[in-house]
């Protein structure tokens, strides 16, 4: 089969683990293939996809190859397949607008972020790449905060006529107008914000559908988030954590039977601890009633490697688009985005959310 050729913006820690992984499952069979949700969606495995072109704002990683630029600084996560070969595919400067915060010019360490001196790609300019490079999908990874980059790169994608997944927390598939856009152009799009394979929001919302389930009223929890990679020091700027704090709460609150006050829920980031590097730690408490008003308790602490976390799940969100580039799907893909987002634009339960996403791989339902 051809391989599904994507384009990325944003060659940090997320991207990196991503295309470690198109090449680890190379020499992998199906009942070796550890870690993955799908090993074949439509006939496509992990390793038939292809990047075809990349976007980033770093002098360390623009004008490299792609396969040199996934570890260069700042990156720093698990480096699982420390061999990858040349891709042929350049690095190209995209558009600044609002895609790094201000305290990360002058942060004086290895993570600081250090401009490249190319002019910025316009619009046109990334547009025209797309078209050029066959480009089918355009990956988001630009960081937490970004809502004009990711704008900017939504629109390169309709201009385009590329489908389009936003991993990152700026709301465009859960965004009427822009959903509508994609619909009115017939592009496939899934959204919003990537939800880690075991992470923080999948674990906190499967243990308020538990007590939901076996009858505990849940009163208050919190949710509490550290890490030492570029994602947790941007978001050192709580200007940047509006739409981070949505979804992430969103996610939780859409499966309580009954919403919680905003006083008695808290889920976000919490502080940037430097050499904890990629990994990120989750410390989460639930507080309830049992039978007879019987209070409980529940306590857990979760350390997961954030980036390859979520690589997984972005390699079968991928092949999902390309099911519907086939079969000449457009607009919003429902099924996909409840199961592999955290800010879909309609929430399911994980357990329904994932029967759909079978249904939709297997054609029995649109999107």
């Amino acid at each position: 089969m051809d391989k599904i050729k994507i384009a990325i913006a944003g060659l940090g820690n997320c991207a990196s683990s991503l295309i470690q992984g198109l090449e680890y499952y190379k020499d992998k069979e199906e009942k070796d293939a550890i870690g993955l949700m799908h090993w074949e969606i439509g006939g496509y495995r992990p390793f038939d996809i292809e990047v075809v072109a990349a976007f980033d704002i770093d002098e360390r990683k623009v004008g490299k190859d792609v396969s040199e630029a996934i570890f260069a600084h700042p990156n720093c996560t698990t480096v699982f397949c420390p061999e990858i070969p040349e891709t042929g595919v350049k690095v190209t400067m995209g558009n600044i607008k609002d895609g790094v915060s201000e305290h990360m010019v002058n942060y004086e360490d290895q993570y600081k972020f250090i401009p490249a001196t190319e002019p910025e790609s316009t619009e046109e300019d990334v547009t025209s790449i797309l078209k050029d490079s066959g480009a089918e999908i355009l990956l988001n990874f630009l960081p937490v905060g970004s809502e004009e980059g990711t704008k900017f790169y939504a629109q390169c994608a309709l201009d385009a006529n590329v489908a389009f997944v936003n991993n990152m927390p700026v709301f465009i598939a859960s965004n009427p107008e822009w959903a509508q856009k994609f619909a009115d152009k017939g592009i496939p799009i899934i959204g919003d914000d990537i939800k880690a394979q075991l992470g923080a929001t999948i674990t906190h919302r499967t243990l308020a559908d538990l007590f939901n389930k076996r009858g505990v009223k849940l009163e208050r929890t919190y949710q509490l988030n550290t890490g030492g990679n570029t994602d947790f020091l941007n978001m050192l700027n709580r200007d940047r954590l509006s739409s981070k704090k949505t979804s992430k709460t969103e996610a939780v609150q859409s499966v309580l039977t009954e919403r919680l006050d905003d006083h008695n829920i808290h889920i976000g980031p919490s502080d940037y601890v430097p050499w904890q590097q990629d990994n990120k730690l989750c410390f989460l408490r639930m507080e309830g009633k049992l039978f007879g008003d019987v209070p409980m308790n529940i306590e857990l602490r979760l350390s997961v490697e954030d980036s390859p976390n979520s690589a997984g799940v972005v390699i079968d969100a991928i092949r999902c688009c390309k099911l519907a580039l086939v079969r000449g799907v457009g607009g919003i893909l429902y099924s996909p985005s409840s199961y592999f987002m955290k800010h879909p634009p309609q929430q399911f339960t994980d357990d329904v959310a994932h029967l759909m996403t079978n249904e939709f791989i297997e054609g029995k339902r649109e999107n």
